[in-house]
């Protein structure tokens, strides 16, 4: 899933470094190149090369890089979908994209605020009962994660329960009810605290007021119109993965992903030995994080959803500005930094050159989906390990690899 849980982490540890680092190197070569961001020119082998020796040194068993610019189309096919087998993945291989699905959920909401069926400062308690603060907490604050609801990802116990029963299936009651025995961590909307509790409760909103399930209104509002024939959000009780698909790995219980635990010295010294075997997650059942970090995609697919939302194909005129000027900085005292908003992340790197994007970790998946407004650039990335030996997140590992080949001037470290 990802930060403070892995439907979080995923982008907003590596990526905030990596884009920090992104707007330093870019702003000088911005200066020099009269305010248009530099784009390098593809070399169709060197991006492959270069993708695929970092997935190698993040012991990745295999990525997908899928780049678009107005050069053209670029990918970077990485390994295999399935250890023991050689079967290369695809931009058309289905995969888990956890928290990506988050851009959907607030997608349907504020589609719905666009029909008049609900406002941004309306209270949740309008709309869920017995939520902490509930009377206090607009739906605007769990759009942009200012809530201060507790991340029901990070209580210890739903990690236990997933590893010994991995295909129970949940409802949001049930993941909620982790988050609401715990005290809130802070004030609706006195600070910004990434947590999964927000979009869960999302969810239940946009059922309340659309009167029907989240995946039939996501489906009817958003896949079918704009041809995302790829992407769904699985039924509750469903663990299978649509043909062709990856399956997905990762090494140690799902504390590791959820919690953000580093891994000890032995798991680490025993994966990049060989001698520990990562455990396939495959059909763990992803119903814990539905409206939060639910969907299976494909990178091809996720590429179209990306830019037709960051290019506002999805809302009208009024409610396209909203969206965008929904960003807020997550830390006030780093006005360079990134901004959430309504279920995206927005970070300027260079004059005329920004990213709108999000990203997503559960066990077995980790992946990044963005797109460069200025420049008409659109990137995906997924792997099927979710952290490598040493614990970093894998998608967030070929970012910065990914970067240095689209951008001129860039030097981001890699793995």
């Amino acid at each position: 899933m990802g930060v403070s849980g892995a439907m979080q982490r995923s982008v907003y540890v590596a990526v905030t470094c990596c884009l920090a680092l992104f707007g330093v190197a870019c702003s000088s070569d911005r200066e020099s190149s009269a305010g248009s961001a530099a784009l390098n020119s593809i070399d169709p082998a060197a991006f492959q090369t270069a993708i695929e020796d970092a997935a190698k040194k993040l012991g990745v068993p295999g990525a997908v890089v899928l780049l678009r610019t107005p050069q053209g189309e670029f990918e970077a096919i990485v390994g295999t979908t399935q250890l023991g087998e050689q079967v290369p993945p695809t931009t058309d291989t289905h995969f888990r994209i956890a928290s990506n699905t988050k851009t959907m959920t607030a997608a349907l909401i504020v589609l719905l605020a666009q029909d008049g069926k609900l406002k941004f400062d309306d209270p949740v308690s309008a709309y869920v009962p017995d939520v902490p603060n509930g009377t206090n907490i607009t739906i605007a604050d769990l759009l942009k994660m200012r809530s201060g609801l507790y991340g029901y990802t990070n209580a210890p116990e739903l990690a236990e329960v997933m590893d010994a029963d991995p295909a129970k299936a949940w409802t949001p009651q049930e993941v909620l009810a982790f988050a609401f025995e715990r005290p809130p961590n802070f004030a609706p909307d006195a600070d910004y605290e990434y947590s999964n509790t927000n979009y869960a409760l999302l969810g239940l909103v946009a059922e309340k007021v659309g009167e029907r399930p989240l995946r039939d209104q996501i489906q009817d509002r958003l896949y079918t119109p704009l041809g995302l024939q790829q992407t769904s959000i699985p039924a509750v009780g469903d663990t299978s993965m649509p043909q062709p698909y990856s399956h997905g790995y990762m090494y140690g219980g799902s504390t590791y992903a959820l919690l953000d635990v580093p891994y000890p010295p032995e798991i680490e010294a025993a994966a990049k030995a060989g001698t520990l075997q990562p455990i396939d997650y495959t059909n763990q059942n992803a119903s814990y994080a539905t409206a939060a970090g639910g969907a299976i995609s494909t990178a091809g697919n996720l590429a179209m959803w990306i830019k037709a939302l960051a290019s506002g194909d999805v809302f009208d005129a009024d409610y396209r500005q909203q969206w965008l000027d929904s960003v807020q900085l997550e830390d006030p005292e780093k006005p360079e930094g990134q901004s959430y908003g309504y279920g995206i992340t927005y970070q300027r790197f260079a004059p005329n050159a920004s990213m709108y994007y999000h990203g997503g970790e559960l066990p077995g998946f980790n992946s990044f989906m963005g797109y460069d407004r200025d420049n008409d650039v659109t990137l995906v990335i997924w792997t099927n390990l979710t952290l490598s030996p040493e614990g970093k997140t894998t998608a967030q590992g070929l970012l910065p690899v990914a970067l240095n080949e689209i951008y001129a001037g860039l030097a981001l470290e890699g793995p």
